[in-house]
């Protein structure tokens, strides 16, 4: 049995981007008959994704929803409660607890499939096309990852609109949801589940650390009295949040993912199936890294001039200083909710109960 081959070395931002180019470029002159008619012709030949899969999605998605407010109304919420918490903070915990929760779970099995088995995606991107077939089986372990991630962003569709806090970049995580979930059934059809997975990989670890910051905000005030262990906490998630931010989502995930399915996917399955779409979303959703990176310069910029104080989430709406200056905030016209200290949920004003 011949020695398998060394591992391609990870290409810098300038070969990414010759490279990448150089293959979309080429890929975009010889489609001489691109069009929707191709694009249906070559989803009724390569793409497989049974309406049963379909259905246990839906019901999972359903499960998660219903694990949530269970969670919410009998553990988290309780506990906020317990620990006395500020009547602001009690209201955003059950949240964030429960996106830790999940995250963590995600992420773990992430690490695990590509850690803990003999996956080599990580170490070796581009092995990812390697061995690529339409209608290849998708291994039980991978399969389960694509099942609890893709339910899951489909109950988040619901949940961005309907449940989570409303914050200004609400419409963006919509979107993001929307691509994310598209992305996850589109490369479980045509069997692009392994570059899936170290996608997820790379995004789950910043969404925990998030999570977990803003947990520790909440919990610096409680009981009446302030908790300098939850300050110091969150002030070191926070600066590893924004370090992991550039260095997993705008470092490794370009020069990994992007290289991997831009140039390397052409070489190892010339003429591969729905090319364009895939780097489209894929190129969408750097787009969107780069845009909550801006918040997370803003949120520096605001420490380093001494507009801030204390670590805070500078994407929510700041319903106190609405009411002092109603409208004056640059750039964003404040809805009349704000300015009455309400919860503006879908363009609705309610009251923020699961």
């Amino acid at each position: 049995m011949p020695p398998p081959e060394p591992a391609e070395p990870m290409p810098g931002y300038g070969e990414l981007l010759r490279r990448a180019y150089g293959s979309l470029a080429e890929a975009a002159r010889g489609c001489e008959d691109c069009g929707w008619e191709l694009a249906r012709r070559t989803w009724a030949e390569n793409a497989h994704l049974g309406w049963a899969e379909v259905l246990l999605c839906g019901i999972c998605a359903l499960g998660w929803t219903a694990l949530r407010r269970a969670c919410c109304r009998r553990l988290f919420r309780p506990f906020g409660e317990w620990c006395n918490l500020q009547p602001r903070d009690a209201a955003k915990m059950p949240e964030s607890a429960w996106k830790l929760l999940f995250y963590s779970l995600s992420w773990s099995y992430g690490a695990y499939l590509l850690f803990g088995t003999d996956y080599p995606f990580f170490h070796d991107p581009p092995s990812v096309f390697y061995g690529w077939r339409r209608g290849m089986a998708v291994p039980a372990d991978i399969a389960l990852a694509y099942l609890l991630q893709g339910s899951f962003y489909g109950h988040s569709l619901y949940a961005a609109a309907y449940m989570d806090t409303w914050r200004r970049d609400s419409p963006v995580m919509l979107l993001h949801h929307a691509v994310t979930l598209t992305l996850l059934a589109a490369s479980y059809a045509f069997r692009y589940h392994n570059v899936g997975i170290l996608v997820l990989f790379l995004h789950d670890v910043n969404d925990v650390q998030l999570e977990f910051t803003k947990l520790n905000v909440y919990f610096k005030h409680r009981g009446g009295a302030y908790h300098r262990l939850n300050d110091v906490v969150s002030n070191i998630g926070c600066l590893a949040f924004s370090l992991s931010w550039f260095w997993f989502r705008l470092y490794w995930f370009p020069l990994k993912v992007l290289y991997a399915t831009c140039h390397c996917s052409l070489q190892a399955v010339p003429n591969i199936p729905f090319y364009f779409f895939f780097n489209g979303l894929l190129l969408v959703l750097t787009l969107m890294n780069i845009y909550w990176f801006l918040y997370i310069v803003l949120f520096v910029a605001k420490v380093l001039l001494g507009q801030m104080q204390e670590v805070n989430d500078v994407r929510e709406y700041d319903v106190e200083e609405s009411r002092k200056n109603p409208g004056k905030e640059p750039g964003i016209a404040v809805p009349r909710a704000l300015k009455e200290g309400l919860h503006l949920k879908n363009g609705l004003v309610k009251d923020k109960r699961l």
